[in-house]
């Protein structure tokens, strides 16, 4: 396994680097006749640039998207959908002095511990510019969840003390709406396993947490177990489906919407949290292949909070996840 691909039904591949020509992905098993709302895959993209937030990087892409093949006249044909998005406000030579250094906390080591070799323009493979094709696919993960009466919201909440000599993480809180009892699958496929995997997968991901999370640990089991709404009515629909008549079929939602690894019809909730950007500027400690260690000036534009653009990207992750289950 290469470690590209996202999903089993409908699957995402990324490719690209950071500073090379382009970064982009294909779509496979999206279904036919779909019109696809571009305007919104833009909007998302803009999410994901931090456009108008402060503390987020100096380096604006356009993020234009060429759509190579799968869509015509804005309706999906079928097949996989191929997409690239130019890289063009990459300035490559502010990292030559990294050539030969690997910055602590970063992935240089590691990618050349496994690769032998590494791109080290902006972290190459690494960088989060690779989740550029996760927001596209997502946002039409998102258009099909939306006729399915599904939809996916997040707040995000940044540490304290952000400032221009140093950086700081975060949390991002996702809810999931309108996803019906019964999906997922028990034991090793879990959903909560799943949207587990898909968000650690995320640059600078550290956690995940379902529903009240690490709070579970100090409660007792009777404050823990969300206890049923007698007020709440229910009945077999024509699929033989539990069905929920009214949105709170439970009095608290502290598993976060899973139980035993299958949606129980309440609002999927979730938590991301992530570690501050590593590189320091200017000075960061960076290690050579013959072990020296030294302060290292760094250039490069760096966000010093990047949570905002996580948000759209845990949101698209999620929309992945739950549209593989259709």
């Amino acid at each position: 396994m290469s470690g590209n691909t996202f999903g089993e039904r409908f699957r995402l591949t990324t490719f690209g680097e950071s500073h090379g020509a382009s970064v982009g992905g294909v779509i496979d098993g999206c279904p036919a006749g779909v019109a696809i709302d571009f305007a919104q895959i833009d909007a998302e993209l803009a999410r994901r640039r931090g456009d108008g937030v402060e503390g987020t990087t100096e380096r604006k892409e356009c993020d234009h998207i060429e759509w190579q093949s799968g869509i015509m006249d804005g309706v999906t044909l079928g097949t996989p959908i191929a997409f690239l998005v130019s890289n063009g406000d990459a300035r490559s030579e502010d990292y030559d002095n990294l050539k030969d250094w690997q910055r602590a906390g970063h992935a240089d080591y590691t990618y050349q511990a496994k690769y032998g070799v590494r791109d080290h323009r902006g972290g190459g493979r690494a960088s989060a510019r690779e989740t550029v094709a996760r927001v596209v696919a997502g946002a039409i993960a998102k258009q099909l969840l939306a006729k399915e009466g599904i939809s996916i919201a997040s707040e995000w909440c940044a540490g304290q003390n952000v400032s221009e000599e140093n950086t700081v993480g975060g949390t991002v809180r996702c809810t999931i709406f309108g996803v019906k009892p019964g999906v997922g699958e028990p034991v090793f496929d879990r959903l909560n396993a799943r949207l587990a995997y898909a968000m650690m997968s995320i640059p600078s991901a550290i956690s995940f947490e379902m529903g009240i999370g690490k709070e579970a640990t100090a409660m007792t089991g009777k404050d823990y177990a969300d206890r049923w709404n007698d007020c709440v009515q229910t009945a077999s629909d024509v699929d033989s489906k539990f069905k929920i008549q009214n949105s709170q079929l439970t009095l608290t939602n502290h598993c976060g919407g899973i139980q035993g690894g299958i949606s129980n019809g309440m609002p999927i909730e979730f938590t991301v949290g992530f570690h501050p950007v590593v590189t320091q500027i200017p000075l960061t400690q960076c290690r050579n292949g013959a072990g020296e260690v030294r302060m290292i000036e760094v250039k490069g534009r760096h966000d010093r909070c990047h949570v905002s653009r996580a948000a759209v990207v845990v949101e698209a992750m999620a929309a992945l996840t739950i549209i593989d289950e259709f």
